[in-house]
């Protein structure tokens, strides 16, 4: 994201002092960033963004970096822990040129007012760049700013994402640069995302000493999965498995039968079944099921899909029998989760 100069920013940098310092030479003119904070937003995501900024400064005891925090109406933002949070000013108080980070949760697709659309293509209109934090691409997108570009958001709110923004689609890599454009997908890739504009603009050492301040390792920065592998998260090695797992993930709207799924990864259908049991304690047909409710789970958060549309997205012949399923699995139907929402 472009580099904007302390000269036309009105607001001071912030020099925190500290116990540990790390002296630059060569220091750049105040490099600042704006966050936009969107209501719900996810506060680990927007802290872990923000305080590596802060102690590069404590560190090196000068500004080298400065961050302006804006809500649309520049009042307090609730985060989605039920904390608020002070900012700056409003949207409108955004200088021109300013790269800005928008912010967001669980509700990235609705949480952006058309106003506060309106103000996002002003801004890069007059030179500004932008930015997304967990699922603030989805206000990118929503504002016409994703087309063509390569982008990521949190994984969890991805399969919305999709159905929702048909012939774009996030990858899974925690973070992403096309340009200007910088998307992560919230966390500690927010945190890697900043160590990496620390190590462009001062040096692999000092991008050290503060992702050590932060108590994060600096190699996590060069994962590209968001997620854990399935043989990370199952504690397996065994490659049919792990072949038969991907197949299942990979084939959801159109499951592949049984067999198919035994013959792809060169097993028997009873050789795959008795792995399954053994290895994760639940027979191939529970673990398939299983993967179709949590996405149609995500669906049912993330869209306004109907129960019957997110059913034969998921690969189940029904709305009821994906209903059934969903109360066993969930505790309660997905009209509940809907809390009387009217189905189209």
């Amino acid at each position: 994201m472009a580099t904007e100069t302390a000269k036309k920013i009105p607001y001071k940098a912030i020099v925190p002092d500290g116990a540990f310092s790390y002296p630059i030479e060569a220091v750049n003119e105040t490099r600042w960033f704006g966050f936009l904070l969107l209501p719900q937003f996810t506060l680990l995501a927007f802290s872990s963004a923000l305080d590596p900024l802060r102690v590069a400064n404590q560190l090196a005891q000068k500004p080298l970096y400065g961050w302006h925090v804006v809500s649309e109406t520049g009042e307090p933002v609730a985060s989605s822990s039920g904390l608020a949070v002070n900012v700056d000013g409003d949207i409108a108080s955004v200088t021109p040129g300013l790269p800005l980070f928008v912010c967001s949760g669980n509700d990235g697709q609705k949480a952006a007012s058309k106003r506060v659309l309106s103000a996002l293509r002003a801004h890069v209109r007059f030179g500004g760049t932008v930015g997304g934090i967990c699922t603030g691409a989805a206000t990118l997108a929503r504002a016409g700013m994703l087309e063509g570009k390569r982008f990521t958001m949190h994984w969890e709110n991805q399969p919305g994402f999709v159905e929702a923004f048909h012939g774009m689609e996030p990858t899974s890599a925690r973070v992403e640069q096309d340009g200007d454009l910088l998307t992560c997908s919230g966390g500690s890739a927010a945190t890697g995302m900043i160590l990496e504009i620390i190590r462009q603009d001062y040096g692999q050492d000092f991008a050290i000493a503060v992702a050590d301040m932060c108590l994060y390792d600096l190699d996590d920065t060069q994962k590209t999965s968001q997620r854990s592998s399935i043989a990370k998260a199952i504690d397996s090695r065994n490659g049919r498995l792990l072949n038969v797992l991907r197949a299942m993930h990979a084939n959801v709207e159109d499951p592949l039968t049984l067999n198919k799924l035994a013959e792809d990864a060169g097993i028997s259908r009873r050789q795959m079944e008795r792995l399954f049991i053994n290895v994760l304690g639940e027979t191939p047909s529970e673990t398939y099921r299983n993967i179709k409710l949590d996405k149609a789970r995500a669906l049912i958060a993330e869209t306004d899909l109907t129960v019957t549309e997110i059913a034969f997205a998921t690969g189940f012949n029904s709305a009821g029998i994906m209903t059934r399923h969903y109360k066993a699995r969930f505790g309660e139907t997905p009209y509940g989760k809907r809390k009387g929402k009217i189905e189209r």
